[in-house]
């Protein structure tokens, strides 16, 4: 007998189409169903019998044994979808004509669909009506209110705690029917408007701390994250053809992915280094149809690794399916990141079949590497087993004829299974196709071996993004380090406020489509590249005119040797020309993560300058397998105050600069020839300057010439410090 692995469930998002009365199965009998075939044949007098006016007979159904009845059931649960060979093989087996066969499957799958269907219906029902029933109760009590001093009707500030709480509550039971009446639209063809009467006792603006993650991520539609005022080029919304294609692309994309998670030799082979490489032959025979034929031009790109990560798996989740989050947890490969459309929230009140259609690009910390844009759906589901798995496939196809994608995603992402103790287990799968020509010689050795954009850099990362986040929510510590910042609230401000600085760094380092860099220098790998950007009402950066500088280059020394240099407040003055020789020291930090280099700290530059004297500086460092940061910025000595005393840092300005390292890239051998794993690290250097207070004044070309010096400058000095240190 054939087998498929295909889904031991169908989600509510394979069947998003309404039923129309004449296809509702449920008023076909039984046992009519099970004894007639799905094929029927007209029949015509002959001969003199035949009369003109009189219409064809329809023929009676042809009715099938028991016995093959039950072969095909058997069958069916094995396998609902089976192809061409299958069905002739089986219709020689039980004496039907392969036509008999095909219509007999057809049937019953619509049938199982139509049963599930009503299943799910009845269910959505019993939930509506419950929380109706809690939410007249609430509506009652509040009807009841009384204000506690002179035994009125309650305003809503004389409100005690657990009445506001009501309200609250009562808001977030509507937006919860409202939700379920969409998704019961889909299912029965018009919404449940018996309850559209219900309504919020409270304007939705003065709920919005009451309204969790989820709530208001039901409504985002085409907001825009971590990036420029423009809409990602063209990118729209799907059209209303395009969606069922969506759901059956998603569908077989999550089927893919699950496989691709678990499967082991001949699918995945380990190399010499105990890196999994995908096996190609295999591969395309165990998904022939996938998403198409890889276009002329594009390389596969394939990579999987697992990590247990200090995180409940429905956090993880919930970090995937909202885009702001995800493009911060993941700042350093997303520059920017927008979802189009939401094509179903899910269902319960978490993401099992969540549906969202998005654009994302995905960058290395270079202005020398060209960012990889990709138009896809991302797809959450719940299995049986209670692990949770999220996937993307690109959507190139369904777009209007216009220029070739240089990146699209096969099915691409993570199995999220649940461990004790609030760990998870995570097995990330990250398969592209990509057109890689344009990426800098001195880079193309740390992306060709996958490290750059490939699945180790996301688990890594997420690793890293887990033990900073466990740190912000730590509550003891110990206090005998008199650096130390012990207040809560201290701590959840200031990791806040670097965080901001890092996405800031991360946003403007890489070769984004929303940048506009024009090269100053031509020498090789030291070409800096610069942009400017006018900054006038956002409170996070001062007003005017910013320039930010990039450049980057190879130097053949360790990165880890390179990391601990840079982040030393000890060794500051060796390269940081702004802190003009003076001491730096270390006033406070907040440790986020098992690495000891991997933390926040306030810095305070004793400078001769008196201008610069007692200038503090905001420096977040991290470290892991695949990469290093050393961002920092100036920070105003008040404001700084205000933020370690709790208060809220989006108002601290910031321009950050720093640098990022990558491990790998082309060194020299004895006989001068560039060879590849020598040890070396790709050092991105990055300035932001405010140059001009004024955002309507004019960039001077001696100003860039200013900058232009000064990245140079810094360039020599970390060159000569590390080398010397190497030596």
């Amino acid at each position: 007998m054939f087998h498929s692995n295909l889904f031991d469930t169908q989600h509510h998002v394979l069947d998003m189409t309404p039923i129309s009365p004449e296809n509702e199965l449920g008023k076909i009998r039984e046992d009519d169903y099970e004894t007639r075939s799905g094929t029927e044949t007209m029949e015509a007098p002959s001969g003199e019998d035949q009369d003109p006016n009189q219409r064809a007979k329809r023929k009676r159904y042809h009715r099938h044994t028991q016995l093959q009845i039950q072969e095909m059931e058997n069958f069916f649960k094995e396998c609902p979808h089976p192809d061409d060979k299958q069905r002739k093989e089986l219709s020689r087996e039980l004496g039907l004509e392969p036509l008999q066969v095909k219509f007999w499957f057809q049937n019953k799958r619509t049938q199982m669909k139509a049963q599930h269907e009503r299943h799910e219906n009845a269910v959505l029902k019993a939930e509506n009506e419950k929380l109706r029933l809690e939410n007249n109760r609430y509506k009652e009590a509040l009807s009841n209110a009384t204000c506690p001093n002179c035994g009125g009707p309650a305003a809503l500030g004389e409100m005690s705690f657990d009445e506001q709480h009501l309200r609250i509550e009562n808001a977030r039971l509507k937006e919860e029917i409202d939700r379920i009446s969409g998704i019961a639209a889909k299912y029965v063809g018009k919404p449940l408007s018996s309850y559209s009467h219900l309504s919020p006792l409270v304007p939705s603006r003065s709920l919005g701390l009451g309204v969790g993650n989820f709530g208001a991520q039901t409504g985002f539609v085409g907001e825009m994250y971590a990036g420029g005022n423009d809409l990602f080029r063209s990118f729209s919304g799907p059209t209303e053809a395009d969606k069922p294609m969506i759901v059956e692309l998603a569908v077989a994309a999550m089927e893919e992915l699950i496989r691709m998670a678990q499967a082991g030799d001949p699918l995945w082979v380990s190399n010499d280094n105990s890196t999994e490489i995908l096996n190609e032959e295999e591969y395309l025979r165990t998904f022939p149809r996938g998403i198409g034929p890889k276009p002329l031009g594009l390389k596969s790109e394939a990579s999987r690794e697992s990590v247990v990560v200090i995180m409940n798996h429905i956090n993880l989740v919930e970090i995937l399916m909202d885009v702001k989050r995800w493009s911060t947890v993941f700042c350093g490969i997303v520059s920017r990141a927008m979802t189009l459309e939401v094509l179903s929230t899910g269902v319960a009140g978490n993401y099992n079949g969540a549906l969202q259609v998005m654009t994302a690009e995905f960058q290395v910390p270079s202005p020398l590497v060209p960012t990889r844009e990709n138009y896809f759906v991302r797809y959450c589901k719940q299995h049986a087993d209670g692990t949770w798995a999220v996937v993307d496939v690109s959507l190139d196809n369904l777009r209007s004829p216009g220029p070739l994608s240089r990146s699209r995603r096969r099915p691409s992402g993570c199995l999220i299974q649940e461990l004790p103790n609030g760990y998870s287990k995570v097995v990330w799968v990250e398969h592209v196709e990509v057109d890689d020509r344009a990426v800098h010689n001195i880079y193309k050795p740390v992306v060709n071996s996958g490290l750059a954009f490939g699945a180790k850099r996301w688990v890594a990362t997420l690793d890293r993004q887990c033990e900073r986040l466990a740190s912000s929510m730590a509550n003891n510590i110990p206090a005998g380090d008199l650096c130390v910042i012990t207040s809560t609230e201290g701590r959840k401000s200031m990791l806040k406020l670097a965080e901001r600085m890092v996405m800031s760094f991360c946003t403007g380092v890489g070769a984004s489509t929303a940048h506009a860099w024009t090269t100053l220098s031509a020498t090789g790998s030291d070409d800096v590249r610069v942009m400017t950007r006018k900054s006038m009402d956002d409170p996070g950066r001062p007003p005017g005119i910013v320039l930010s500088a990039a450049t980057s280059f190879w130097i053949p020394v360790p990165t880890k040797r390179v990391f601990d240099f840079l982040r030393d407040e000890n060794s500051r003055n060796e390269w940081d020309i702004l802190s003009n020789g003076g001491l730096v020291q270390e006033m406070a930090h907040i440790a986020n993560g098992r690495d000891p280099g991997n933390c926040v700290s306030l810095l305070r530059v004793n400078s001769a300058n008196s201008s610069q004297s007692n200038m503090l500086i905001l420096q977040e460092s991290c470290s892991d397998s695949t990469g290093s940061y050393v961002i920092y910025a100036p920070v105003d000595i008040v404001a700084m105050n205000v933020v370690l005393s709790g208060g809220d840092p989006d108002y601290v300005a910031l321009l950050p600069s720093g640098f990022a390292i990558l491990p790998g890239g082309p060194g020299l051998n004895s006989g001068g020839i560039l060879e590849v794993g020598s040890g070396g690290s790709l050092l991105t250097v990055a300035f932001q300057i405010l140059v001009d207070s004024i955002p309507t004044a004019k960039l001077s070309l001696g100003s860039v010439a200013t900058v232009n010096n000064l990245i140079k400058c810094t360039v020599e000095r970390i060159k000569a410090a590390v080398m010397c240190e190497s030596t």
